[in-house]
């Protein structure tokens, strides 16, 4: 049975309605899942080759070579600028599972980093993921023999993703009253750090800590 089509072959010939980078990448991804249903070789079809050489015609009216690498250098060092988790926390994580996945991780990552900052030994800290259901953030806790620091999205608002409280082991689960931080505390771990050392009156660290994340 003959599963070949000619609607790529047609395209390929008269691209003109091919005007922006999405419609002839669309139009390349289409040809390419005919050639494979048809068990054609897509490397030597003349209309996925054609396809592809338009789409360079469609892009020789963006700005040159070195303008566009310029330009990925800049949008490299905003995206430096500003971390994935205030975008995360601006935009919500919600129904979101690939962004959801991402709060999850960089949230355990800066949770480590602030148990470095407070110089916390290996064994007396424990970092956990709760995850709950699609349509919140869920948390994340870091939860030593004294602090205990929990960060989530959207239920307490903006600049109230942390909250913190002095605790007594890591069995306690209540501890004393909740205070409040934003999410930007977190991504500044050395003074946030002093700042859970004042208010909580944790114990002084170590007078030599040893490192416990690269």
């Amino acid at each position: 049975m003959h599963y070949d089509v000619a609607f790529r072959h047609q395209q390929a010939l008269d691209p003109s309605a091919l005007t922006t980078i999405a419609t002839t990448l669309h139009a390349i991804q289409a040809a390419i899942t005919d050639c494979r249903n048809a068990g054609k070789q897509l490397e030597d079809d003349p209309a996925v080759v054609l396809l592809v050489r338009h789409l360079t015609a469609v892009t020789l009216s963006r700005p040159g070579d070195m303008q566009l690498r310029h330009a990925c250098m800049d949008q490299i060092a905003e995206i430096r600028r500003h971390p994935t988790l205030l975008t995360l926390a601006r935009r919500g994580v919600s129904y979101d599972d690939a962004a959801k996945r991402a709060f999850h991780s960089e949230g355990r990552t800066a949770m480590r980093r602030l148990a470095e900052a407070l110089q916390l030994a290996e064994a007396g800290f424990e970092v956990r993921s709760q995850k709950a259901g699609p349509a919140c953030s869920g948390d994340i806790t870091l939860h030593g023999e004294e602090v205990w620091v929990q960060l989530s999205l959207g239920a307490l608002g903006p600049d109230r993703e942390l909250m913190y409280r002095r605790v007594r082991g890591r069995d306690d689960h209540i501890g004393d009253r909740n205070r409040f931080a934003s999410i930007r505390d977190l991504l500044s771990p050395d003074r946030f750090a002093g700042r859970l050392r004042r208010e909580l009156q944790l114990s002084a660290a170590p007078a030599s800590p040893t490192r416990l994340f690269a």
